[in-house]
């Protein structure tokens, strides 16, 4: 055996293996303070103690594989060793937080056109650093300065793949209820019409409506009035009571739109009676509607709040009142739900567009939507 003494545990595990190359153990390791000058200047430094176990030679022609026993590992953690980590740890947060804070301008003039494109857009700064670097380092793999459209399509291709495994499309119509979730003003209940609408119309099921929104007689009215076009009933429901009477009446539909109420989402008690109201337990699926001229921040409480209920795919509104579609990115990413439907109007059932991911990154690499 042999002790070490080395700045860092990388300087002395360099020392042990130059001394006993990858048959080494280590016995033991400790962070040990020097005393310093008059008890100043204190110098941390790292002490290892390593040594021979038998040659791996020795053990396979002396030992039989089933007898050869482990060696022994100690169940409590090595204090030394939890605080190196802790070290790295902080170390490489830093080392993340330097970098990201960065400015974006020490990249290659070519590529600012697109970053700034992407900053305008709103897409997290951590997600246009990775496109940043990644068109970087492809640029000085192949020696070339990539066209402006020739970064667009990598950027692409980059942000295809981190959406790849999330849902995007259209409600499958498969299950029989449809629970729409959101916040007030987001256009909760003319997004439920255009999709019954299709519903109705294009895959030919007979439909009807429940609307928990009791609160609002203008909601009510509204859905009422779509109802009455598509010749649909509705049934408005005020108690645990009305919900079960309301899904007997409407027993004999195919698909059943739910329509909650838009109060306010920062109220707990609104998420507590809608939990109460609405069996969730039924062949059901949930959908929350947002609006994309929503401050991301606000987005991000309402699907904190919202996400206590089993949500499919989120719906997004209103893309055309906005010309910053990177918060829309990073909810999915972000939460790992999909979208099932944008809408960007208010006719029926015209405005309302199967979300895809090509027609996001369509919107959000267009560089005259941001002008």
């Amino acid at each position: 055996m042999k002790k070490y003494t080395a700045d860092t545990m990388v300087q002395a595990m360099q020392q042990v293996r130059k001394d006993f190359g990858d048959e080494a153990v280590i016995m033991s390791s400790s962070i040990v303070r020097s005393k310093g000058f008059l008890g100043l200047f204190k110098k941390k430094s790292v002490e290892v103690v390593a040594g021979f176990d038998e040659p791996s030679a020795v053990r396979q022609s002396v030992r039989q594989p089933e007898t050869r026993s482990e060696p022994a590992v100690s169940s409590q953690p090595d204090p030394a060793l939890q605080e190196l980590k802790q070290e790295m740890q902080e170390m490489k947060q830093l080392l993340k937080t330097a970098k990201d804070s960065a400015p974006l301008d020490q990249y290659p003039q070519s590529m600012q056109p697109l970053l700034r494109v992407l900053q305008k857009a709103e897409l997290n700064r951590e997600t246009i650093r990775e496109i940043a670097d990644h068109l970087f380092t492809r640029m000085k793999e192949e020696k070339a300065d990539f066209t402006a459209a020739e970064q667009r399509d990598m950027t692409r291709a980059l942000l295809k793949e981190k959406l790849s495994d999330l849902p995007f499309g259209g409600v499958p119509m498969k299950k029989k209820f449809v629970n729409v979730l959101g916040p007030t003003g987001v256009g909760k209940t003319t997004t439920i019409a255009k999709i019954a609408a299709r519903a109705l119309i294009e895959n030919k099921r007979k439909v009807g409506f429940i609307t928990t929104d009791t609160y609002r007689i203008a909601a009510i009215e509204q859905l009422r009035t779509y109802a009455n076009l598509l010749q649909a009933p509705v049934e408005v429901v005020y108690s645990t009571e009305d919900f079960k009477k309301a899904l007997k009446k409407l027993d004999q539909k195919d698909i059943v739109f739910i329509d909650t109420a838009g109060r306010n989402y920062k109220e707990t008690k609104f998420i507590e009676d809608l939990k109460s109201l609405i069996d969730f337990d039924l062949e059901m699926e949930s959908y929350l509607v947002l609006a994309a001229t929503t401050k991301e921040s606000d987005m991000r409480a309402i699907a904190d709040q919202f996400l206590e209920f089993p949500i499919s795919q989120f719906i997004f509104t209103k893309l055309d009142e906005t010309e910053s579609i990177g918060p829309v990115f990073n909810m999915l990413t972000d939460y790992g739900k999909g979208i099932a439907y944008m809408t960007d109007g208010q006719e029926v059932p015209e405005d309302l567009e199967e979300a895809s991911v090509s027609k996001l990154l369509t919107l959000l690499l267009e560089e005259d939507a941001h002008a």
